[in-house]
């Protein structure tokens, strides 16, 4: 059992501020975070790991990185440090860019190595599966990726062994895969009690209930076809509301010239 289990969140170029979150499922079962709840007795934070968990972009990148709805973080360390090198990170978390993101080839090679590592786990979240496929580590493998962009991706990476429309998490080897963003919750509570030599059985099961995830199933209830239908219909419905929605000064309460 590991007594300190070393995260890398590899970001090169931005990502989607829930798909960062989902890391701290994994970090809420660590001694530093239990041992601080004070209704807990303390043989759980005991027997819990240590946890550390490093943020690691591109050096063009800089310390800050852009995560969507204005949320920043600040980078712990870039790809080329030693301390994050093939070796020194346990598993290594990948959120979800801009589909449309290029990427540094080093930064794809760093991520290629780190996957290649004995004892490494990959665990891609939503797009950060264009990552992975950039880096070649998805070739051959099972894998999920958002549900309404399967098409894409495998025109993309035509090697995938897609089964995003059906899973809302896999694994195939060292490389775990979640559909799109709050999926990746659910990637993290499978991973966390899949992963008998990180995490004892009961400090994993108590981190899930603390932060209330891993009850959804890994296959959705819904087909991809019912989903994008369901997608469909709102993009009508919103198209509806434009149409309806008062031309702007009107009906809203705005004073008019001369009053």
């Amino acid at each position: 059992m590991s007594q300190h289990i070393r995260i890398g969140v590899f970001i090169p170029s931005g990502a989607q501020t829930l798909d960062t979150a989902c890391v701290d499922v994994l970090g809420v079962m660590s001694k530093e975070y239990l041992s601080a709840i004070p209704m807990l007795p303390s043989h759980v934070s005991d027997i819990a790991p240590r946890v550390t968990i490093s943020y690691i972009t591109t050096p063009t990148q800089g310390t800050l990185i852009p995560l969507t709805s204005g949320m920043t973080i600040k980078a712990t360390h870039d790809y080329t440090d030693a301390e994050v090198a093939p070796g020194k990170l346990d598993l290594v978390v990948v959120p979800g860019p801009d589909p449309a993101a290029e990427f540094d080839q080093a930064a794809l090679d760093w991520l290629a190595r780190q996957a290649r590592t004995v004892g490494v786990d990959v665990l891609s979240i939503c797009t950060g599966i264009f990552v992975c496929g950039a880096a070649g580590i998805v070739d051959g493998k099972r894998a999920s990726g958002p549900r309404g962009l399967q098409d894409m991706l495998k025109s993309r990476f035509p090697l995938i062994r897609l089964v995003g429309n059906e899973y809302r998490w896999v694994q195939d080897g060292n490389f775990w895969s979640s559909g799109g963003v709050t999926n990746g919750n659910d990637l993290m509570a499978a991973y966390a009690r899949a992963s008998g030599k990180h995490w004892p059985a009961s400090v994993a099961e108590i981190g899930i209930q603390l932060t209330e995830v891993g009850d959804r199933g890994q296959f959705y209830g819904e087909g991809r076809s019912l989903f994008m239908a369901g997608f469909a219909w709102q993009l009508l419905k919103a198209w509806f509301a434009y149409f309806r929605a008062p031309a702007k000064g009107e009906g809203s309460g705005e004073m008019k010239k001369g009053q």
